[in-house]
């Protein structure tokens, strides 16, 4: 291994840290923060939506206007009502009934990012199908308790039946809006040790060649 090639290691770390940030742990596509706005802006392979939650907390408090008045996205602090507003990037779809439901999934497999792994377990809220003409999706439900759940965007109203006319958002409820999500943690972690274990080849190398070089002077 030559000096050189560490460069080129590190670009390559960085790659697969960028990599694990593409992907949040509710498995969808991808979650991304808008400077500009609230919320994050979150994509399918064919629709892509602004999406903003806010939630009234269950328990009343002196921070209730507060707590009311900032956004979240997939991650939900606390239970109570939730109020979600979706707003329509593409502009064709404006002119599409659009259906909405809100259930609450569990978790019957083993990897919380996978779709496949929950099974729906009842319907929280359902919106029937209608036209969006400003762009802007609506709905609310009232989140009893910690756990998973999904939004569904059914582009079409009663016509959507294939999936790629359901656009399902999932969000979880009792957990850490600002934590960053484990599969990019363990990524951080791995690199770190990745990039520690380089320096010290990089430093073991370059003592042994210096000591060679001496020895080859005397």
């Amino acid at each position: 291994m030559t000096m050189k090639t560490f460069p080129l290691i590190a670009w390559l770390l960085s790659l697969l840290l960028l990599a694990g940030c593409n992907q949040n742990n509710l498995g969808t596509n991808p979650q991304i923060p808008d400077l500009n706005s609230v919320g994050c802006l979150i994509t399918n392979d064919f629709y892509a939506v602004h999406m903003s939650v806010y939630v009234q907390p269950a328990q009343p408090g002196k921070d209730d206007r507060a707590a009311l008045l900032k956004p979240y996205c997939q991650e939900l602090p606390t239970i109570g009502k939730a109020f979600f507003a979706a707003d329509l990037i593409d502009r064709d779809i404006r002119k599409t009934p659009i259906g909405i439901r809100i259930v609450e999934l569990e978790l019957v497999g083993s990897d919380d990012t996978k779709p496949e792994d929950f099974k729906e377990v009842r319907t929280l809220t359902e919106v029937p199908a209608k036209l969006y003409t400003k762009g802007v999706v609506e709905a609310q439900a009232d989140i009893a308790k910690n756990g998973y759940y999904a939004l569904f965007l059914l582009i079409g109203g009663e016509e959507a039946i294939s999936d790629e006319d359901k656009m399902r958002i999932a969000f979880h409820v009792g957990g850490d809006p600002d934590a960053l999500p484990k599969k990019t943690l363990y990524l951080i972690a791995g690199g770190t040790a990745a990039g520690l274990l380089l320096i010290i080849i990089g430093v073991v190398w370059y003592v042994r060649r210096r000591k060679a070089n001496t020895s080859g002077t005397a």
